[in-house]
């Protein structure tokens, strides 16, 4: 995940792997040395996608556990999860383009290491703000190895092996999310909150020595890039601004200057960053591969889709606590299905793609994830019983299992060499952005029919020893937080058919006699 076409092309270009074509029976060795060092990165970055992927979704299920714990408010409780994904989604690009100038090696040990004391860290925390503050360092720590993990496999493969390596790459996160949830119960449950941030402790120390020796020394070309600080910054202001806003809206009310404040900030800020960002020498968004329809719109829908989904799995693991009244652990269980789902459709989505184009398959994925959607909404309002909720996360699970890896193939597979690294920096940040975005618009109308002296019962996992009333209105805020999610996944799937008939145009006009259009 590349900062830009540069840092990737340059990587690549230190050791070029020969297309299968042009490498002949005598080059069989080399050709094993090439693969033997591919799967040690590809360990490497898998386990550490693991390893740092199970952290959010362990925190998720434990997540009332914490709260309890240091007496939380609402607010301190929803930053928790939020100041991770929004320093997260700010820095990724600010540490591509460092990792260009220092190497992608060194700052994806950095990154290890500072995740990893960030987690020690956290379990000493005396209050929730500090656990707030500390998270922000984990995000650090998380994006350097997210921006770093596409770009070590891409470099690592060659490209005729490069499907492979990027989809097992891709199902470690299924993984993470797989585990987490379960070990976030029953570490809750029986070995108290410290241990829900301390486990990252020996597995990131783990990380860091099988990186240590396993992955290559690549040598860098030298070339100094310009850092878009004030990008950074931009992005930073305007997007903490309209989420600052939205987190206290249901708080302070939408006529507050504190929720008007953020939002004005919001809506001057980001124009301002994408008119900075058309004049800027090394810009932090390339604005030009916004020409290309197909690839703009594939964009849009990787961010709506993030937004559209990006609070199943807390607003479940919530549900089965606040509502149902049972404990992490067996909160973690009930949502395993989810996680189930997504891993084996993410892990097959190669065998569809045979007999499906990526844009196509990633609309079906769109159709699965409202679907469930629909199905968990049903399941609230009707009290269905868990087999229909266990049945609408296997569709939302399904849903993104197919949409991630085709929308991603779809995007990149279209992309010209030198520009891989920055379309995939703009993808990831977007799609992150969506989860930043998705997260506040989901604690927002959850809480947004509760008392405010009532909500922090809610993250806390009691509100239904509290108040029969104040249950009733979360199942209120469930139900319209179901429905915010599926307009968005309506919105979703006509992003990703406009995508596929943009797509489809394209091809035609690259096939017909007379070449695309000019300027096309």
């Amino acid at each position: 995940m590349a900062t830009d076409a540069r840092s990737t092309s340059s990587e690549v270009a230190v050791a070029p792997t020969p297309a299968p074509a042009e490498v002949g029976p005598e080059e069989a060795p080399d050709e094993r040395a090439v693969m033997t060092e591919a799967w040690r990165t590809l360990s490497v970055v898998s386990l550490a996608s693991i390893f740092s992927g199970m952290s959010g979704s362990a925190l998720n299920v434990a997540l009332p556990t914490v709260v309890r714990h240091f007496d939380a408010s609402a607010t301190a409780a929803s930053w928790m999860l939020l100041a991770f994904m929004l320093a997260n989604t700010g820095l990724m690009i600010f540490f591509g383009r460092l990792a260009d100038m220092f190497g992608r090696r060194q700052m994806y040990l950095m990154g290890l290491a500072t995740f990893t004391l960030a987690s020690f860290l956290c379990g000493l925390a005396p209050n929730a703000w500090t656990v707030v503050g500390l998270r922000v360092l984990q995000a650090a720590g998380a994006a350097m190895l997210l921006t770093n993990s596409a770009a070590l496999v891409t470099a690592a493969f060659p490209r005729a092996r490069l499907g492979q390596g990027m989809g097992i790459y891709l199902a470690s996160f299924s993984v993470a999310q797989l585990l987490g949830p379960t070990v976030g119960g029953v570490l809750a449950e029986h070995a108290g909150w410290r241990w829900v941030f301390w486990f990252n402790v020996p597995i990131g120390l783990l990380c860091l020595a099988w990186g240590a020796w396993a992955l290559p020394r690549v040598a860098r070309s030298g070339q100094r890039q310009g850092i878009d600080v004030p990008g950074n910054l931009l992005v930073i202001v305007a997007l903490g601004s309209g989420l600052a806003a939205l987190s206290q809206a249901t708080t302070l009310g939408w006529t507050s200057w504190v929720v008007i404040g953020g939002l004005v900030v919001f809506l001057l800020g980001m124009p301002t960053f994408v008119l900075f960002e058309r004049r800027v020498t090394h810009p932090l968004v390339d604005m030009t591969l916004f020409r290309d329809r197909p690839f703009a719109l594939g964009l849009l829908a990787s961010f709506l889709n993030s937004t559209s989904q990006a609070g199943v799995l807390l607003l479940f693991s919530l549900y089965f606590q606040a509502v149902q009244g049972v404990d992490p652990l067996d909160a973690g269980l009930r949502v395993l299905p989810l996680a189930v789902s997504t891993l084996v459709f993410s892990s097959s989505s190669g065998f569809f793609h045979r007999r499906i184009s990526p844009r196509a398959l990633a609309v079906v994925g769109n159709l699965c994830t409202g679907a469930g959607l629909a199905v968990l909404a049903w399941s609230v309002i009707t009290d269905a019983g868990y087999v229909a909720i266990a049945a609408g996360l296997v569709l939302a699970g399904a849903g993104s299992g197919l949409f991630m890896p085709s929308n991603t193939t779809a995007l990149m597979g279209a992309m010209p060499n030198d520009r891989l690294g920055i379309a995939n920096a703009m993808r990831l940040m977007l799609q992150q952005s969506g989860f930043v975005v998705g997260t506040a618009v989901v604690l927002s109308v959850l809480t947004a029919p509760l008392a405010p002296e009532l909500r922090q019962y809610a993250f806390a996992g009691t509100l239904s020893d509290v108040s029969a009333d104040g249950l009733a209105d979360l199942l209120t805020g469930y139900r319209l937080t179901l429905f915010t999610m599926l307009a968005l996944n309506a919105a979703t799937v006509l992003t990703s058919l406009a995508a596929l008939r943009a797509s489809r145009r394209a091809e035609a006009a690259l096939s017909s006699p007379s070449g695309p259009p000019a300027g096309g």
